[in-house]
Formats: C-alpha cells, structure tokens, sequence
C-alpha cells in the first residue's frame, strides 16, 4: 500500500523560494513606482529595505518560512493614509506581476485573497472625508 502525500507543497516551494519571489517583488515595485494612484506612497522609502520585507512579506503569504504579524503590518502603514481605490489598484498590480511569473491562476487568486484579508490593516475607514 503506497503512502499518499498528505503535506502538500506550499506555493513558496513551488514557485522556487526566495530567489524567484525576489524577482517578483522587484518587478512589482518597478510597477507600483510607475503608477500615479500608488506610486507617491514610495517617495522618500529605502526601497532596498522595502524590498527585502515585502519579499520576506510575499513569501510568507505563499507558505515560507518568513511571517508578519497582522500588528506588525498595521504598524508599518500607519503613517499612510491608503484609502479602497489605491488598495485596489495595489491587487491590479500584484496580479499583473505575477501573471507576468507564470504564476497559475488560482494561487495568484490566493496570493489576492491574502492581500485582501489584510485590507483592513491599510485602509482607514475614518480617512474618508
């Protein structure tokens, strides 16, 4: 009697770790840098820093060994004032990048359904004036 595998690989292994979510987090500032809705959030950031915590950030949400608390990321955002259209445009952009990765559909759909679980974290209801 063969074993069946009961520990399905995470994302993170299947898209080859680190080294290609490094790849897509850079391809994805590229874009948001280029972007008039949420480029401006990006001026004046150490965007190496940046990169590194949005990959270890990515990576996470794809099963790696990195994690970010939901605190940890509501504080690192407080500073901003997000609001639904920029955070929208923001899941454009991550399915652009990683569409453009070969990424499958459905575990980009993971990826966006992550991102969105977390809205609440970024946008500020009491910033809609």
């Amino acid at each position: 009697m063969s074993k069946v595998n009961t520990v399905a690989q995470s994302l993170f292994d299947k898209y080859g770790g680190f080294s290609t979510i490094s790849r897509i987090v850079m391809s994805l500032y590229d874009r948001l840098l280029d972007d008039d809705t949420v480029g401006p959030f990006f001026d004046d950031v150490d965007m190496p820093k940046l990169v590194d915590h949005q990959t270890k950030f990515i990576s996470a949400l794809l099963g790696g060994p990195a994690s970010f608390s939901d605190d940890h990321i509501e504080r690192a955002h407080r500073h901003l004032t997000v609001n639904d259209a920029q955070f929208d445009q923001l899941k454009v952009l991550v399915n652009e990048t990683l569409s453009d990765f070969n990424i499958e559909k459905q575990d980009i759909e993971t990826v966006l359904d992550a991102f969105e679980q977390r809205r609440g974290l970024l946008v500020r209801a009491d910033d809609v004036n």
